[in-house]
């Protein structure tokens, strides 16, 4: 299923910009950065479980925020691209 990852972490202090690093890497090993904090993760329910805990384990709910948006299998008609960036196809080749 895909998985639209947001965050916003709170950078005032040198344990905020910690946070946003271990965040940001998390969802590079597990999806397509496709806005500054926004990730595109194509998992299986037990990986997106897995990473669920592994992002709320890094935050702080005091001061950062999370928003998981579940697209399904499905999601190919859920999603619209405008815009400089291109778009990529998350079942596709990737190269490196």
């Amino acid at each position: 299923m895909l998985v639209l990852i947001t965050y916003d972490v709170n950078t005032e202090d040198a344990a905020g910009r910690k946070r946003l690093r271990r965040v940001a890497k998390q969802c590079v090993n597990h999806g397509q950065r496709v806005q500054n904090s926004v990730f595109e993760c194509l998992v299986d329910q037990a990986q997106y479980k897995l990473l669920q805990a592994k992002l709320l384990g890094i935050i702080d709910p005091e001061k950062d925020s999370l928003r998981f948006y579940q697209l399904g299998n499905k999601y190919q008609g859920k999603i619209e691209h405008f815009g400089a960036k291109e778009t990529y196809e998350p079942e596709g080749v990737l190269m490196v």
